[in-house]
C-alpha cells in the first residue's frame, strides 16, 4: 500500500538521514539553528552589558558620594555573570544532532532551566537591591558623615515623640519591611517579566516550533 503524503512527512521529519521530504527537514533544520543562534547572540550581549554597566557603576557610585551602592552592586552584577556562565556552557555545549526536533528539545530544556533559576534568584535580587539603595542612602559617603543619623536627628527636632527601634524612625522600619516582603513575594514575576522584556519573542517562536513538531510527530 503506498504511503499517505502525511506519513512521508512524517517520515522524513523524524528522520534527519530520511531521503523522503528532504526540504522538510532542511526547512526545520534552518529555523532551529537561526532560533538557537539568534538566543546565543543575545545572551552574549546581555552578558557584557551586565559586566559593563558593573564596572562602571563602581566609579560613578563614589564620584556621587554613594560608594556602599556601588560595591554590592558590583558584586551582585558579578554574581549574576558567574550565574549565567553557567547556562552559556550548557548552550555552547548543544549542537544540531539527529534531528531538529531533538535539537530544539535540547535548547527548550535549557531556557526552562534558566527562566526556572531567574525566578527563584529573583526574589533575592530585588530585596537585595532595595537594601543596597537604602544602605547606601543611608551611610553616604566612606568615612564621612552618616546621612542616615542626620536625618533621624531632623525628624526628631519636629517629632519629638517619635518611636524608634534601634535608632531608627519605627515606622520607616515597619515600612521597608513590609517593601521587602513584597518584593520577595513578587520577585519571581518581577524576574519573568524582565526574562521576558529581552527573550520573549524568541522563547514564543521556540514554543511554536516544538509545537508543530510534536503535531507532526504524532
Amino acid at each position: 500500500m503506498e504511503k499517505s503524503i502525511e506519513t512521508i512527512w512524517k517520515e522524513g521529519f523524524l528522520k534527519s538521514d530520511a531521503l523522503v521530504a528532504p526540504k522538510l527537514n532542511d526547512l526545520y533544520n534552518q529555523k532551529s539553528i537561526h532560533i538557537v543562534d539568534k538566543f546565543k547572540r543575545m545572551y552574549r550581549i546581555n552578558r557584557i552589558a551586565i559586566v559593563v554597566f558593573a564596572f562602571i557603576v563602581l566609579p560613578v557610585s563614589f564620584i556621587s558620594g554613594m560608594p556602599y551602592v556601588g560595591i554590592l552592586m558590583f558584586i551582585l552584577f558579578n554574581f549574576i555573570v558567574i550565574v549565567s556562565g553557567k547556562f552559556k556552557r550548557k548552550l555552547e555545549k548543544i549542537a544540531p544532532g539527529v534531528s531538529s526536533y531533538q535539537y530544539l528539545s535540547s535548547f527548550d530544556t535549557i531556557i526552562k532551566d534558566l527562566v526556572r533559576t531567574n525566578t527563584k534568584l529573583s526574589r533575592y535580587f530585588y530585596p537585595y537591591i532595595f537594601i543596597t539603595i537604602l544602605l547606601g542612602f543611608w551611610f553616604g559617603d566612606i568615612g564621612g558623615n552618616i546621612p542616615g543619623e542626620e536625618f533621624v536627628a531632623e525628624l526628631l527636632i519636629d517629632y519629638p515623640d517619635m518611636h524608634l527601634i534601634f535608632g531608627l524612625p519605627l515606622y520607616g522600619v515597619l515600612g521597608a519591611l513590609l517593601i521587602l516582603l513584597l518584593l520577595a513575594f513578587f520577585g519571581g514575576k518581577i524576574g519573568q517579566w524582565d526574562l521576558n522584556l529581552v527573550y520573549s519573542g524568541i522563547i514564543k517562536k521556540l514554543e511554536k516550533m516544538i509545537l508543530e513538531m510534536e503535531e507532526l510527530r504524532a
